[in-house]
């Protein structure tokens, strides 16, 4: 496909190739706002914790509801950003104890990480609608299939310090957050 749209109208994926996202196993995620827009709240810089908006209160209930609509779906860290949110997302199906790797077929959507994803960002756009508040996601998000306890690890400290970190960089004049 990218031959014939010469990669002017296609983003490349990703995603693991070989992987099915449908199948057991850990998760990453990182879902941004429209244009990066702070609609979720502000970093308290004397506790680096976030003071969420309504719709940052409503992607955080929405986030928890999860398992309520997948109940496959267990979750594990989190945090809520002005413009983001970060993730992780445990699929653990009883009928299969490992991950898949087969590739992605052309079908249905569902029970799989991005049916998930997109109940989720749907279920805070929603709220968002009926209530009248501007608010808008990016098209995309960013995930990760998590290989191992290590890099677990390292994924939950990255997200228990994205606040600290946040406040650093926008103290930083040359921030991309400014």
């Amino acid at each position: 496909m990218d031959d014939l749209y010469q990669n002017n109208y296609r983003v490349p994926s990703a995603r693991l190739v070989e992987y099915d996202y449908g199948s057991n196993g850990m998760y990453f995620v990182t879902i941004c706002t429209r244009k990066k827009e702070f609609f979720f709240g502000d970093v308290d810089v004397e506790t680096a914790r976030i003071k969420p908006t309504l719709i940052g209160q409503v992607a955080m209930d929405c986030w928890l509801s999860i398992p309520d609509f997948f109940p496959f779906v267990l979750l594990d860290a989190f945090q809520l950003m002005p413009n983001h949110v970060h993730g992780v997302l445990w699929i653990c199906k009883p009928e299969t104890d490992t991950p898949n790797w087969q590739p992605n077929r052309f079908g249905p959507q569902r029970q799989n990480l991005a049916s998930i994803l997109r109940g989720f960002k749907a279920g805070v756009k929603k709220y968002a609608t009926m209530h009248k508040i501007d608010f808008g996601w990016q098209p995309r998000y960013y995930d990760r299939v998590v290989r191992n306890n290590n890099e677990l690890n390292r994924i939950r400290a990255y997200i228990e310090n994205n606040p600290a970190k946040w406040i650093d960089e926008c103290n930083n004049p040359e921030s991309l957050y400014m």
